[in-house]
Parts: C-alpha cells; structure tokens; sequence
C-alpha cells in the first residue's frame, strides 16, 4: 500500500478538481490528483461554451416545464433527447427532476445558486493572474434570442428570478439587436441582454494553465481508475487500478462519475449525465461579439480561439454508450438557422458528459459521516462557472474556516 499520509487526495482532474487543488495549495495543503485514464477530451471542461456566469440563478425545472419535454423529444432538432435503453434508467431521475419544479423549491434554488455562482468572473481572474494570461477571460453580455419579441417578457419567471437577485437586464428591439450582433438572422424581433456576464475564449486553455499553476506548486497528478473508496477516523483508502493508496483526506470531484465512488461507500446520490455536443467551425464567415444563446432551440454560440462553437443539447443516454455525433451535426443546421451566411466547412465534433443532479445544485461540502471525504460535483451544465466558487469552498472546510456561503441547500443528504 502507498502512503501519502499529509496528501489530501483529489479525484477528478476537471475544472472542478483543478480549482479545489489550487485553493487547497493556497490554503498551505499537499495535493495529489488522481484522474481516471482515458481520454481527456471527453471531459465536459474541455468541451463547453465558455460561459463564466454569475447571473446563472435559475434551475433547469421550472414550473410548467413538463409540457415542452414531449415535443422536444419528438423534434429531432429539439434540446433534449433520451435512448430508449437508457429509459428505465433515467425515468427516475426524470420524475424527481420534474418534481423538484415547484415554484417554493425553484425560489431556494435560485438563492443558492446566485450565492454560489456570484463570485466567478473575479475569481478566475484571481486564478490566472500569476499565470501572466487574463486575457484569456472576457468580460461580456449574455445576449437571449427571441424569434417571437412577445416572448422577450422580462416578466417572465426566469428573468423575474434573475432581476430579483440583482441582475441588469435589458430588453432590445429587433434593429438594436442588429447592430449589435450584425450577422444574425433577421428573423430574431427581440433580445434579453443580461450584463455583469464572463467567458473565457479556450476552456481547455483554462484549464490547462490552471493545472500547471498546481504542478509547479508541487501538486502531482497520477493517473489510474478507482474501484472504491473506504474511509476510516484516521484517513481515506483509495483502491486504484495500480493498487491501493492511502491519503489524509479525498476530495471526490469525478463529476459525472462521482455517484459511482461514493456507491462503494454505502451512499446513494441520483446523478444522472446530461450529455452535451458542440460543434467548432473553424472558419465560420460569420462575427460574433458576444455570448448568444437561442431562446427556442437552447443552443449557445461563442467564438473560441479555434473557431466559432455551437453548443447545447441533452441526452440522456448514461456513461457507457458511444456517442450519436448525429445530435452535433444536428447543430450546423441550427448555426444556419441563426447565422444565414455561416459556412460550416471544417468543424470538429465533441462529446462530454454533464453531472446533473434533479433540483439543479451541485453537492459541495462532507460527505455524511465522514469528515475526511469532502463532495464537490453535481454542476450540471455549469461546471465551467462552478470550479473556482467551489473549489474555493472545498479548501475553506479543509482548513476549518467558516465557508463563504451558507452550504446546506448542496449538502448530499438533502436527497
């Protein structure tokens, strides 16, 4: 057996991993990361829209929400879509997704979320001051495309939850929109503008230079499969695929994984993955000067270092199956649909999986009964937003101080 008796052990070397080491390291803490062998472009940091959003306060069940799944599902250019041999399976988690909807709930929702969230741009920039590249984060404006300008309600639930908590919102006409944003179709009559929002140009640049802040500050990151977990009072073993590792305390951040390290720990969390596509067009022919998203279709536009990204879409297939790049080609239809003049051309296909809990909160804080097992996963589709909040709040309970934020409404035992 390896002893790393004053380590404290990270599973998951995402964004959600790397953040936590990085404030562990800050808070005078060794870090190990141990990240699973395979492909690391399949993790959902490499691969997301880049948004930074602190504005990110409403949950994805809201009341009514159960009367758009049927047509999403039968639209096969719909936001969501569910295989049949994953159905048994994710039933269930459909079933308390759409439960956790109700209008009481999604308000506590909304309050931790914007507590959480609030923070991110300053914090990453923080992160990436000593690495010399803060241009690699923007300061931008969310922009929401409405087709329908009578659908631009700011009274609506969603922006009422948002200007609630303190959001600047802004509604524009459709001739404000195009000069605004010039290469889009003109069948879009109105937009939301939300400000205060961030993005970063390359999340797989982020994330890189990030990991390389924790190596040089003596982090190692060492790779192998974990089969199980096993807590005692004195530490935590780690049964590794190259043997068994014994560290002070773990800190679980597998995102999508995670429910299957604390299942060998007698824990049961419905973690479901949300699979996400993108689609990055190399030379798309058309600008975009800020992050947009379409209202109907739920697919986002940014443009990346490498191209002009579409990104969006669910499915619910679980972990094993191999991806249907069917739903990224689906996203250069929707690309013309925004942009009439894009050219598609070269465009590079992804898929990664997002770690979705029912009431759209991450799990953050100990694991119940074990106050060496610190949780952080669960963010759902944005876990990109979520690593320097949490990872700044996993290291606060290591050392034993008082937490930024109150954390009850992410602890695991709400389930």
């Amino acid at each position: 057996m390896s002893r790393d008796d004053n380590v404290t052990a990270i599973i998951g070397g995402g964004i959600i991993g790397i953040c936590c080491a990085l404030y562990l390291q800050e808070q005078g803490f060794r870090v190990q990361i141990i990240d699973r062998a395979g492909d690391d472009e399949q993790r959902a940091s490499y691969g997301n829209a880049g948004n930074l959003s602190p504005w990110s306060c409403v949950p994805e069940s809201v009341p009514g929400l159960w009367k758009s799944v049927p047509g999403w599902l039968i639209d096969p250019l719909g936001p969501m879509a569910v295989r049949a041999a994953h159905l048994p399976v994710a039933a269930p988690w459909l079933l308390r997704f759409l439960a956790s909807g109700r209008l009481a709930r999604v308000e506590r929702q909304a309050d931790a979320l914007r507590a959480l969230y609030a923070p991110v741009v300053d914090l990453y920039e923080d992160l990436l001051r000593p690495t010399g590249q803060l241009d690699l984060i923007r300061r931008c404006v969310y922009v929401t495309l409405y087709r329908d300008a009578a659908k631009a309600d700011l009274g609506a639930l969603g922006w009422r939850l948002r200007r609630e908590r303190g959001a600047r919102l802004h509604k524009i006409n459709a001739g404000e929109l195009r000069e605004v944003e010039p290469d889009l179709s003109h069948d879009y009559q109105a937009a939301i503008l939300t400000e205060g929002q961030g993005r970063t140009t390359e999340p797989q640049r982020l994330l890189s230079l990030l990991t390389e802040r924790v190596l040089h500050q003596g982090g190692v990151i060492h790779r192998a499969d974990i089969r199980a977990v096993s807590p005692d009072l004195d530490g935590v073993d780690l049964h590794c695929s190259d043997g068994t590792r014994r560290f002070r305390r773990v800190v679980i951040a597998a995102g999508a994984w995670s429910a299957q390290l604390l299942k060998t720990m007698g824990q049961h969390v419905p973690l479901e993955t949300e699979r996400g596509y993108h689609l990055t067009i190399r030379d798309p022919g058309v600008t975009i000067n800020n992050t947009l998203m379409e209202a109907g279709r739920m697919v986002v536009a940014s443009t990346m270092e490498g191209g002009l990204r579409l990104a969006g879409t669910v499915e619910l297939a679980g972990l094993k199956p191999p991806p249907d790049y069917r739903r990224a080609k689906n996203l250069a239809t929707l690309g013309r649909e925004m942009f009439p003049d894009l050219r598609v051309g070269e465009a590079g296909e992804w898929m990664g999986h997002r770690p979705s809990l029912p009431d759209s909160l991450p799990v953050i804080g100990h694991a119940p009964g074990h106050r060496n097992v610190l949780l952080a996963f669960g963010h759902s589709h944005l876990g990109l937003s979520g690593g320097a909040p949490t990872g700044r709040l996993i290291a606060q309970l290591a050392a034993g101080q008082p937490t930024s934020i109150d954390l009850s409404p992410f602890r695991l035992d709400r389930f």
